[in-house]
Formats: structure tokens, sequence, C-alpha cells
């Protein structure tokens, strides 16, 4: 008998084209509703992007963890896919800081001549930024913990890092949609609150998916269909939450600090 590839493994899934055609829609429907104000289209893509992704983690967690279809040349390429995703929010987030710096090093005269623009005032990085780092910081030494725990097998140790890792999350999240609020300038204040917004705002989505992320890998984990060596999911969520830390120490430095 032939034998098997070990890739051959895992069936082919429709998944992959379908959130790609519906992540495109969504751009393209939010592009109508920035102009026209039409939201039926935006609505429908949204949808159809999280079912797919619903699916799509079912089918993988499906194959993992019942199936016993992910062997270790599998796992191999999803990490490979992680880290290949990874690099491209790092690119992703490096245009927000190029709009950042290009307008803020060199303001033309629209701006003033000053970083930040005249009667424009921003917020005190020593107050909620400064509460919002330290529980970021927090988070990435309690999901490291919980990651090393569940390398060595202890289940309790890694659950309680994984819920303690989500309160910081949801909590961070709460913070940040509080300085919204209290925001004493908006997103259409000059390219320093566009800029501002953008990058803040992407980054809380960011959280707000990771937190999602968690969640789902902290299910899996209480259900006991984690590993040692079988647990890709909790290792991507944990390499996207190191990624989320970074990306905010890095605005916390140099908009909520250096570019006040």
């Amino acid at each position: 008998m032939k034998k098997m590839h070990p890739f051959h493994l895992v069936t082919e899934s429709p998944w992959p084209i379908l959130s790609s055609i519906s992540a495109m829609s969504m751009t393209h429907s939010l592009t109508l509703f920035m102009h026209f104000k039409t939201s039926t289209p935006l609505m429908i893509s949204i949808t159809s992007t999280v079912l797919c992704a619903i699916q799509w983690w079912r089918d993988i967690f499906r194959e993992s963890s019942m199936e016993g279809c992910h062997p270790k040349m599998t796992m191999k390429g999803m990490k490979l896919g992680m880290i290949f995703f990874i690099i491209s929010e790092v690119m992703f987030f490096s245009s927000f800081f190029w709009t950042f710096f290009h307008s803020s090093i060199s303001p033309n005269i629209e701006l003033g001549s000053a970083w930040p623009p005249q009667g424009l005032k921003m917020f005190n990085p020593l107050s909620i930024p400064l509460l919002n780092t330290i529980l970021l910081l927090s988070s990435g030494a309690s999901i490291t913990w919980a990651h090393h725990s569940m390398a060595s097998g202890n289940y309790k140790k890694s659950i309680k890092g994984m819920m303690f890792t989500i309160s910081l999350g949801m909590y961070f999240t709460a913070l940040q949609a509080m300085e919204y609020w209290q925001a004493p300038f908006s997103i259409w204040d000059s390219v320093c609150g566009s800029s501002f917004f953008v990058a803040t705002g992407f980054h809380g989505l960011h959280v707000i998916i990771g937190t999602i992320f968690l969640i789902i890998s902290a299910n899996q984990l209480v259900k006991m269909k984690y590993s040692k060596t079988h647990m890709i999911s909790m290792e991507a969520a944990t390499w996207y939450w190191h990624f989320v830390d970074i990306v905010w120490l890095l605005l916390y430095s140099m908009v909520y600090w250096w570019g006040r």
C-alpha cells in the first residue's frame, strides 16, 4: 500500500477561500458605508466573515482532537502560517507608525508647524494609558505562565493563567472605551486625531480578537482537548497576544508619550 503523505490526512476545506471572499467583501462594503451610509452590505459581509471563522475553527478542532489528523508536519505548517500572519500584521501597523512619524516629526503649515497642533490637548500618559500598559504586561506574563504550565501537563495552573489573561484583556478594553468616551478631541481633529484613533482603535480591535481567541482556547483547555504535544491553537493565541503587547508598548512610548 502506498504510504500517505501527512498533509493528506487533512481534508480539503472550503473555509479559506470563503473567508477571503468575505473579508474582501467587508472592506468593499465598509467603503460603501463611509461614502453612501449603506449598512446592509457591511452587516452581511461581517456576518459571513464571523460564520466562516466559526466553522473553520470548528473543523480544525475536530480534526485535531477527534480525528487525530494533525501530525507533526501539519502542525509545523500551521505554526508557519501563524508566523506569516503575524508578519502581515507587523506590516499593517507599520503603516500607522509611518503616518504618525511622517506628520509629527515635520508638521506642515496646516498643522501650525507644531505637534500636537495648537488647541489640541493629548492624553496624560501617566493616567489610563499607563494602567493599560501595566495590564497588558501582566497579561503577557500570565499567558506565558499558562503556556508553560500546559507544556508541563499542569492543567489547573494553565486554566488559571488563561482566565487571568482573559480578565485583563477585558479590563483593558473597558478602560480603552472609557478613554475614548472622555477624549478631549476626535478622529476628525486634523491628522493628529486621525492617526491617534486609527492606530489605537485598530490595536483595540486586535485586543478584542485576541481575547476571543483566548476564550476559545480556554474552552478547549477546560474540556482537556490539549496535550503537551498538541496545543497549536493555544500556542497561536499566545504568540498573537505577545504581538498585541509589543504593539501597545510601541503605541504607548511613541504616540502617548513622545507624541504629546
